[in-house]
């Protein structure tokens, strides 16, 4: 199946538009909260904790929403949370200064983001065949990187026109929009988990997935180490947009990468594949340590981002296969949580690093990270052995994956 094909399949369109607008408030906090306090006459600090308490309650958040999903459906959970973050929100824009409401608006914010990501995931193979899945999850993979390069510019474009707080008061719409247009869509108000085993551990009683999982947390703290590394490039040397410019190009390189692997017929096995993105993301975060000027950390930033995608929609596709029955949502909701916890180790490791031994020593650390990841997924290699005819998730049952057109 064709890309072209793919996107006129039924429904396909309208849940990735309605997942895109309801994962753009997402990549707009990391820019426009930290934005909006500082604008208010907020400190540093308490600027730091705002945003931090948001990520962490994000990531906190992720897998709990996704194991509702798994048990009540998607309908609901995405129905109610929507609101909720949007209020979230609009506290923190209506009233930056107000500490303790301010930090319990970020909390209420990050932990009810809506699980739209892991949603459209479970959804998948309920949309395209089998065969097309990973073409599926690149064209998802490829629209994720479009979010991170489009929010931070919604939010520009906000300040510009209004103010910060703006920025968040747009954001607060957008979620519920987008999420009304995935939750009303056939696929999704139909969907049902398969019949899951009861366990307080919930995916995570695969080792495979967690092996997996964990391995992921390399390739999160490379992406860490690479937001606080270009700042400091970008104040060392002329660069054209500073730090932003640098990031939206390794989003674009992800981008790329994302849609030339869906273009790709490569047969090897997800783990083996997953190994050499991995080694080639090792090479593309080691051009760092040449130090190279402006016009040549252009093809470096790109080469940063360029296996990134192409790896995730191999997790993607692995974690849709290892994950136990019932419990897919929830499993796809760890990968965000687990990327996010190497994306906030990394950026305060380098951030260390940067002060105490300078931007050289930095420029190896998004390359050491990935490589333990490597070595994660290495030790755990044998287990991820798919079986001759790979469990994937379910074919959509009688009424369930052929929705009648909206």
């Amino acid at each position: 199946m064709s890309y072209r094909s793919l996107l006129r399949s039924p429904h396909v369109i309208r849940l990735l538009a309605g997942s895109w607008i309801g994962r753009l408030p997402f990549a707009m906090a990391a820019v426009a909260i930290p934005l909006a306090v500082r604008h208010s006459g907020a400190s540093f600090g308490f600027t730091g904790a705002m945003a931090g308490t948001y990520a962490v309650s994000a990531a906190a958040g992720s897998p709990v929403l996704g194991r509702l999903v798994d048990h009540i459906g998607q309908t609901v959970v995405l129905i109610w949370t929507a609101p909720a973050g949007a209020l979230g929100f609009a506290v923190i824009a209506l009233f930056p200064q107000a500490r303790a409401a301010g930090l319990a608006a970020a909390a209420v914010a990050g932990a009810a983001t809506p699980p739209i990501e892991a949603c459209l995931r479970s959804l998948w193979p309920r949309l395209v065949p089998r065969a097309d899945l990973e073409r599926a999850y690149a064209v998802d993979s490829a629209a994720q990187e479009l979010i991170f390069i489009t929010g931070p510019l919604v939010v520009a474009a906000c300040v510009a026109v209004t103010a910060p707080a703006g920025a968040l008061l747009v954001a607060a719409a957008l979620g519920p929009a987008g999420v009304l247009v995935v939750a009303t869509a056939g696929p999704s108000r139909q969907w049902r988990s398969e019949h899951r085993a009861a366990h307080w551990l919930g995916p995570l009683r695969s080792g495979p997935l967690v092996v997996l999982l964990c391995s992921l947390v390399g390739a999160g703290f490379a992406v860490g180490t690479l937001n606080v590394y270009v700042v400091s490039y970008a104040e060392a040397r002329h660069v054209p947009g500073g730090a932003p410019a640098l990031l939206a190009l390794n989003a674009v390189g992800a981008m790329i990468g994302a849609i030339g692997y869906g273009l790709l017929s490569w047969a090897a096995a997800p783990r083996r594949k997953a190994v050499l993105l991995m080694f080639g993301m090792i090479i593309g975060y080691g051009l760092l340590s040449l130090q190279p000027g402006p016009a040549f950390m252009v093809p470096v930033m790109l080469a940063t981002g360029f296996f990134l995608a192409p790896l995730l929609t191999v997790v993607f596709l692995l974690v849709g296969v290892l994950a136990p029955d019932g419990t897919s949502t929830e499993a796809f909701a760890w990968i965000v949580t687990l990327f996010a916890v190497g994306l906030s180790a990394g950026a305060a490791v380098v951030g260390l690093v940067i002060e105490r031994a300078g931007a050289q020593s930095a420029s190896f650390c998004g390359a050491l990270g990935v490589a333990a990841g490597l070595v994660i997924l290495l030790c755990g290699y044998p287990a991820l052995r798919l079986p001759p005819a790979p469990r994937l998730p379910a074919a959509p049952r009688a009424g369930a994956g052929t929705a009648p057109a909206d």
